[in-house]
């Protein structure tokens, strides 16, 4: 009985050893596909950026300099008009951007119908594709968390820091104060830029003074937005929106000539106290509001994200600091798009 035992105990030992070394490669197949799996499920990154006629450019350049600055899973969402749209993906496919990974979405300007006040002092801000940002889960219908930039934007860093901005419980979405930097304080004061709601509402009509906003609050810049989907839609933020371009049509509550633009004024509206903020090194503005006024270099090239906000685009001329932006402009292959230069 005794020697039945040992037998026993000795073939299930040796079992239990078969069956460790052999389970080894399994474990280590089995770490192997996960790897592959978590691959396979990185978070996309959706980037939504307009291709407006003329100022393609901007977008490609816009484009150029985020991918060439990651190795994040970034899907571009390009929006344009139906007359637009043929260009730039021609323009993409043709070039060595031909890479990336990128949805066409046409806008319909069909919309806006009776939502804008026409204003002749700066009409190109009235394009429709200015107000894509109020229309963002009409647009991007699959994913939580998406940013939105302006076209005139070039970005220095890891757009993954920008997607991975905290939004507060509550918050829709985030922006950057027009007060963050004390930097760019100075720029502000040379060009007599407005940096607070009296510079966007006319605070004479008594549907501005009724919303209890005093007119020395900061304002913020929505040039550069990550937005919570799921937050826009709860909030029909869309609406709110809406609600007031119609105010203004009806009310003229604020124009171009106050702000320098239509489309931030009511989101300033709408936002108010409702938005969390962007590390301020990710939206380094103003650098088109004057063709003379300038950064010194070093904090230039700290900063994550430059915008040319403003009259003077760095694909005209005059414009300033148009090196650093022109490290990452494609030229077009069909030749429409062209840079202005002094020697052009």
């Amino acid at each position: 009985v005794n020697q039945i035992l040992l037998v026993l105990l000795v073939l299930t030992v040796c079992a239990i050893l078969y069956n460790k070394v052999h389970q080894v490669p399994l474990a280590l197949k089995n770490e192997t596909v996960d790897l592959e799996s978590n691959e396979e499920m990185e978070e996309e990154i959706p980037v939504v950026i307009c291709a407006a006629a003329g100022r393609m450019g901007a977008a490609i350049a816009a484009i150029s300099s985020i991918y060439s600055n990651t190795e994040a899973n970034v899907l571009f969402y390009i929006v344009g008009l139906k007359t637009t749209i043929p260009h730039i993906q021609k323009w993409i496919e043709n070039s060595k951007l031909k890479e990336i990974k990128f949805r066409v979405v046409e806008f319909n300007p069909m919309v806006l119908k009776g939502k804008i006040r026409q204003d002749a002092s700066r009409p190109e801000l009235l394009q429709p594709l200015n107000f894509v940002r109020f229309y963002l889960p009409l647009l991007i219908q699959t994913h939580e968390k998406v940013i939105y930039l302006d076209d005139d934007i070039i970005v220095q860093g890891d757009i993954q820091e920008l997607y991975d901005t905290k939004l507060a419980p509550g918050h829709a979405a985030a922006f950057s104060d027009d007060c963050d930097l004390p930097s760019t304080h100075e720029i502000v004061r040379s060009v007599g830029m407005q940096n607070t709601y009296m510079g966007f509402l006319d605070y004479r009509k008594q549907a501005i003074r009724d919303l209890g906003i005093s007119p020395s609050t900061c304002s913020f810049n929505p040039g550069v937005i990550v937005a919570n989907m799921t937050e826009w839609k709860r909030q029909r933020i869309t609406k709110q929106l809406e609600k007031w371009m119609q105010r203004n049509v009806e009310e003229n509550l604020y124009s171009s000539t106050l702000g320098g633009g239509v489309a931030t004024s009511p989101m300033l509206i709408v936002f108010h106290g409702k938005y969390s903020t962007i590390n301020p090194m990710w939206h380094i503005r103003h650098l088109g509001w004057s063709p003379d006024t300038r950064y010194s270099e070093h904090f230039l090239q700290e900063a994550k994200l430059l915008h040319w906000n403003g009259r003077y685009k760095p694909w005209d001329y005059p414009s300033v600091h148009t090196d650093l932006w022109e490290n990452w402009f494609i030229p077009d292959p069909s030749g429409k798009f062209k840079l202005t230069r002094p020697d052009s």
